[in-house]
């Protein structure tokens, strides 16, 4: 029997790392950070266990790498979902629609993934968080950014502003109205994106 090619070895890599990932999303979603060991979530993926330690240096790192690939997962199908269009505008208005139906619809897993980030080790670089920034950057650049360099970060830190306000406990802003916040501070039409139901909240848009 002849050994893999290399590009073969390296596929099928590609592809125990991406059960992993899921499996993680999968797993904090349903359960929580704390409830879900790496033993639990190589089981999920169908992988051996020392293949955890070996893509990934901890549980945290793995979360963080998981939920970076759910966000640009979701963010590349909003921006290419049919019609689809090459306007800035209507790029950045799904851009912000799918990160605040991140929060919506996946809201354990969100709020464990924004508390990682406050925590000491912080924001981890990771191929996941490269190709979403790079996503996010191109967004930026179409709607015409004159310095995407300063406005691609801006975007970023209002996002994730917003995905906290959406989880906070006790206090959770509507979804609605914060979309609404960000629109007008982009001169971004109420009708462009997914608009939620029920129209724009009173006193934010002109109806």
């Amino acid at each position: 029997m002849s050994p893999r090619s290399a590009s073969v070895n390296e596929e099928l890599r590609r592809r125990s790392r991406e059960r992993l990932l899921q499996a993680t999303v999968d797993l904090v979603g349903e359960r929580g950070y704390e409830s879900t060991t790496l033993g639990d979530i190589a089981d999920r993926a169908g992988a051996a266990r020392g293949l955890v330690s070996y893509y990934f240096p901890g549980k945290r790192h793995l979360l963080q790498s998981a939920v970076h690939r759910l966000m640009h997962l979701t963010l590349e199908a909003a921006l290419e979902h049919e019609p689809c269009s090459d306007d800035g505008r209507e790029r950045l208005a799904r851009a912000i629609d799918a990160i605040l139906g991140l929060a919506r619809d996946n809201p354990l897993l969100m709020r464990t993934h924004m508390a990682g980030i406050l925590q000491a080790e912080g924001f981890v670089q990771c191929p996941e968080q490269q190709r979403l920034a790079e996503l996010l950057r191109d967004t930026v650049t179409r709607y015409g950014s004159p310095d995407v360099d300063t406005d691609y970060p801006l975007l970023r830190a209002l996002l994730m502003g917003a995905v906290v306000a959406v989880l906070l406990p006790g206090a959770p802003m509507p979804g609605p109205r914060l979309r609404a916040e960000l629109f007008q501070r982009y001169g971004l039409d109420w009708e462009l994106g997914v608009p939620p139901d029920g129209g724009p909240p009173d006193g934010t848009f002109p109806r």
